[in-house]
């Protein structure tokens, strides 16, 4: 039998920001880029985003090395706006959604991003809900850049167990990609794998 739960942590995106890969594929391809998608997507990442979102290098290194990796002589904005072009919206039932659930668990954010995007995305949300912090409706918000760790890799989640003296089995994860979820799972953690086309406002929590 399952202990109930008490703790939720929520992948960021493709959960309650919008996010489209094919975009920022899209946006390197016009470029002069294209094979972007052979370096990054949701389920592989090349050592260079890895570093990038583990605050393992600087904004300003990853510029230079993605000039060096891409062998394209590109501006530094240039590269950022490509970066940034996947980070779309905060649909407002997700927000809504998030400050009910808020009131009823402890809730956390752990999200495999880094200072460009998450500069980027946290200005957007400013703009689309003026007056409200995003990072404010969770206990802590984790971003893998500040963490010094990601998913998948087991350490990551029990870091966060750890600091906030959780315990696995009345916490759940919710996230969008299958290998977050079965690393979690390993751990002891309750999971569950919000595959498209289901949101989170389908869930009965």
């Amino acid at each position: 039998m399952k202990e109930p739960i008490k703790n939720i942590i929520f992948d960021l995106g493709g959960v309650f920001l919008n996010i489209d890969f094919q975009l920022t594929n899209q946006a390197f391809i016009k470029l002069g880029v294209p094979h972007f998608n052979e370096m990054f997507t949701q389920h592989f990442s090349n050592p260079l985003f890895e570093l990038l979102e583990t605050g393992k290098i600087t904004e300003e290194e990853f510029y230079e090395a993605f000039r060096q990796e891409s062998k394209m002589h590109l501006t530094n904005e240039q590269i950022k706006t490509a970066w940034n072009a996947l980070l779309l919206d905060f649909p407002p039932e997700r927000i809504d959604w998030l400050e009910n659930i808020g009131k009823k668990y402890q809730i956390f954010l752990f999200s495999n991003t880094n200072q460009i995007h998450y500069n980027h995305f946290i200005s957007n949300f400013a703009n689309q809900y003026p007056g409200k912090n995003f990072d404010a409706f969770f206990q802590k918000a984790y971003y893998s850049q500040n963490l010094g760790l990601r998913k998948p890799y087991p350490e990551s989640f029990q870091a966060i167990l750890d600091e906030q003296g959780l315990l696995a089995e009345e916490t759940l994860f919710i996230d969008d990609t299958i290998k977050n979820v079965e690393s979690a799972e390993k751990l002891g953690l309750q999971t569950i794998h919000l595959k498209h086309p289901l949101t989170i406002l389908d869930l009965a929590l």
